[in-house]
């Protein structure tokens, strides 16, 4: 772990992935702190975050547009 940063950090925008729906399904939120982005569940907060540099998740976002996955 890079920061102490963790899901009840003061000042933490999460975002829902835009492919959330009211439906159910997976579930993702990500919210930015400094050079870094964090990813969670949106269904179990509580069980942590991953951390991934601006530049890895800019290189996944990539991938996953081009459905490289």
């Amino acid at each position: 772990m890079r920061h102490e940063a963790t899901n009840e950090s003061p000042g933490l925008r999460w975002h829902k992935s835009s492919y959330s729906g009211g439906a159910g399904g997976n579930c993702v939120e990500v919210a930015a702190v400094s050079d870094e982005r964090l990813i969670r569940d949106s269904y179990q907060p509580e069980a942590g975050v991953l951390e991934f540099s601006v530049r890895e998740w800019t290189a996944f976002l990539a991938s996953a547009r081009r459905e490289d996955l």
